[in-house]
């Protein structure tokens, strides 16, 4: 029901379970890519609690968006397991998963740039997640505004700036009604002052209990509003914890930071 998802919520706070004591919404136990004989992913093995927010780490070719294409069912695991809600979601279909409750955005925006904002935004909320007409307008909107582009819902989509498609995006995820919302370097390209604007939004997502798994290059963002940090390397987990613990991690140093 609209009225029982984090997204339909009012303005009021919800509590946010902490990382030590959620209970797990998603859980990869195993899971592997090969590509050929290269293995992108190797028996990688994570929990993400419900309200928190990951922050996902690491150099170039680690594997960190071939992780999320496995995660919502663009890529087949070669072997392991995908859990989502208990339930183990590994031979599922994009679409399902989506309809289950996943959302996502894309490093690189890709908007219907000959349609208007929110005829896009409508689209993933009547197609991506399955709701009725009526319904789908009102969850739609309510997508724009919390991603703060209902200003601009009537321009069509090739018109707008870098920082309006990383809002565009975001409110496509949101639109599907995502228990679980993956953003692939969402403030990557941004001005200081835009990916500030980017972290009030996000901050009042997970304060509405949606919780979130983000790779980000852009380590400030990540540790003004991460719950816990997991870095990859060479397809496996490398370092996982409290985000300064992490980063003083020399294997993080060495691997990622480059010192």
């Amino acid at each position: 029901m609209l009225g029982m998802h984090p997204l339909s919520r009012g303005p009021e706070k919800t509590s946010i379970v902490t990382p030590d004591g959620g209970e797990p919404l998603l859980e990869l136990q195993g899971l592997t890519r090969s590509f050929g004989a290269v293995r992108v992913i190797e028996q990688l093995h994570l929990q993400v609690r419900r309200g928190e927010l990951l922050g996902v780490l690491g150099p170039n070719g680690a594997g960190k968006s071939t992780l999320f294409n496995l995660v919502t069912g663009t890529l087949a695991a070669s072997a392991g397991k995908v859990l989502f809600e208990g339930q183990n979601v590994t031979g599922w279909s994009a679409w399902q998963r989506c309809r289950m409750g996943m959302g996502r955005t894309y490093q690189i925006p890709k908007p219907f740039r000959n349609m208007t904002v929110f005829e896009g935004v409508l689209v993933a909320a009547a197609h991506a997640r399955g709701l009725g007409l009526t319904e789908a307008k009102q969850v739609a909107w309510q997508a724009l505004e919390l991603s703060g582009l209902a200003h601009r819902s009537g321009q069509f989509a090739g018109d707008l700036s870098l920082l309006e498609l990383k809002r565009l995006e975001l409110a496509r995820a949101l639109a599907v009604q995502p228990r679980l919302l993956l953003l692939d370097e969402i403030a990557g390209g941004l001005t200081e002052a835009e990916c500030d604007q980017l972290l009030d939004i996000v901050r009042s997502l997970r304060d509405r209990g949606i919780t979130i798994i983000w790779i980000e290059h852009v380590l400030h963002a990540l540790q003004r509003v991460a719950t816990r940090l997991a870095v990859l390397h060479g397809g496996a987990i490398l370092a996982e914890g409290e985000p300064a613990a992490v980063l003083a991690d020399a294997r993080v140093r060495d691997a990622y930071l480059g010192t």
